[in-house]
Protein backbone atom coordinates (compact mmCIF):
# COMPACT_ATOMS: atom_id res chain seq x y z
CA UNK A 1 0.00 0.00 0.00
CA UNK A 2 1.03 3.58 -1.01
CA UNK A 3 0.79 6.46 0.83
CA UNK A 4 1.59 10.06 1.47
CA UNK A 5 1.52 12.71 4.17
CA UNK A 6 0.83 15.88 2.67
CA UNK A 7 0.54 19.53 3.87
CA UNK A 8 -2.19 21.83 2.91
CA UNK A 9 -3.54 24.94 4.66
CA UNK A 10 -1.67 24.43 7.63
CA UNK A 11 -2.94 21.04 7.89
CA UNK A 12 -1.93 17.70 7.49
CA UNK A 13 -3.62 14.67 5.59
CA UNK A 14 -3.11 11.22 4.64
CA UNK A 15 -3.34 10.68 1.12
CA UNK A 16 -4.03 7.13 -0.60
CA UNK A 17 -4.26 5.94 -4.32
CA UNK A 18 -7.84 5.86 -5.34
CA UNK A 19 -9.18 7.47 -2.13
CA UNK A 20 -10.61 11.15 -1.00
CA UNK A 21 -9.56 14.25 1.11
CA UNK A 22 -11.43 17.24 2.17
CA UNK A 23 -9.01 20.20 2.30
CA UNK A 24 -9.55 23.63 3.52
CA UNK A 25 -11.17 25.35 0.25
CA UNK A 26 -8.97 25.90 -2.59
CA UNK A 27 -10.16 28.85 -5.59
CA UNK A 28 -10.32 25.83 -8.21
CA UNK A 29 -12.97 24.53 -10.53
CA UNK A 30 -14.07 21.28 -10.40
CA UNK A 31 -12.49 18.86 -12.46
CA UNK A 32 -8.85 20.76 -12.38
CA UNK A 33 -6.03 18.92 -11.15
CA UNK A 34 -4.34 19.94 -8.71
CA UNK A 35 -0.36 19.25 -7.73
CA UNK A 36 0.50 19.10 -4.03
CA UNK A 37 3.83 19.21 -3.77
CA UNK A 38 4.52 19.76 0.12
CA UNK A 39 4.88 15.98 0.43
CA UNK A 40 6.09 15.21 3.96
CA UNK A 41 6.36 11.32 4.42
CA UNK A 42 5.98 8.69 1.34
CA UNK A 43 5.47 4.87 2.26
CA UNK A 44 5.47 2.21 0.16
CA UNK A 45 5.49 -1.08 1.19
CA UNK A 46 9.14 -1.42 3.62
CA UNK A 47 10.58 1.92 1.66
CA UNK A 48 9.71 4.61 4.16
CA UNK A 49 10.34 8.42 2.48
CA UNK A 50 10.99 10.77 5.29
CA UNK A 51 11.52 14.69 4.42
CA UNK A 52 13.15 17.37 6.55
CA UNK A 53 10.85 19.29 5.95
CA UNK A 54 9.52 17.95 2.92
CA UNK A 55 10.19 15.07 0.44
CA UNK A 56 12.41 16.11 -2.33
CA UNK A 57 10.65 15.73 -6.15
CA UNK A 58 7.68 14.43 -4.22
CA UNK A 59 4.03 15.05 -5.58
CA UNK A 60 0.51 14.24 -5.35
CA UNK A 61 -1.71 14.60 -8.27
CA UNK A 62 -4.70 15.40 -7.26
CA UNK A 63 -8.47 16.00 -8.83
CA UNK A 64 -11.14 18.41 -8.02
CA UNK A 65 -14.20 16.27 -6.81
CA UNK A 66 -16.61 18.50 -5.52
CA UNK A 67 -16.87 21.51 -3.14
CA UNK A 68 -18.46 21.14 -0.27
CA UNK A 69 -19.62 22.45 3.37
CA UNK A 70 -18.74 20.78 6.79
CA UNK A 71 -21.02 20.06 9.30
CA UNK A 72 -22.68 23.06 11.26
CA UNK A 73 -21.46 24.31 13.89
CA UNK A 74 -23.36 26.55 16.81
CA UNK A 75 -22.28 28.84 18.76
CA UNK A 76 -24.32 30.61 21.53
CA UNK A 77 -23.79 32.93 24.12
CA UNK A 78 -25.95 33.74 26.99
CA UNK A 79 -25.50 36.17 30.14
CA UNK A 80 -28.32 35.27 32.54
CA UNK A 81 -30.32 38.60 34.27
CA UNK A 82 -29.18 40.63 31.06
CA UNK A 83 -31.50 39.02 28.52
CA UNK A 84 -28.55 38.23 26.31
CA UNK A 85 -28.77 35.67 24.32
CA UNK A 86 -26.79 35.14 20.80
CA UNK A 87 -26.92 32.33 18.57
CA UNK A 88 -24.81 31.98 15.84
CA UNK A 89 -23.53 29.02 13.50
CA UNK A 90 -20.65 28.15 10.88
CA UNK A 91 -20.57 25.93 7.92
CA UNK A 92 -16.90 25.53 7.11
CA UNK A 93 -16.81 25.21 3.11
CA UNK A 94 -13.70 22.14 2.28
CA UNK A 95 -12.98 20.89 -1.46
CA UNK A 96 -13.40 17.19 -1.99
CA UNK A 97 -9.72 16.00 -3.78
CA UNK A 98 -9.31 12.39 -5.13
CA UNK A 99 -6.07 10.96 -5.01
CA UNK A 100 -5.03 9.53 -8.55
CA UNK A 101 -0.62 9.31 -8.17
CA UNK A 102 1.81 9.35 -5.81
CA UNK A 103 4.91 10.50 -7.88
CA UNK A 104 8.49 10.44 -6.34
CA UNK A 105 11.72 11.38 -8.45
Amino acid sequence: MKYAIVESGGKQYKAVIGATIDVDLLEVEVGQEVKLDEVLLVVEDENILVGTPSVKGAKVATKVVDHIKGKKVDTFKYSPKKRIRVKTGHRQRYTRLFVESIEVE
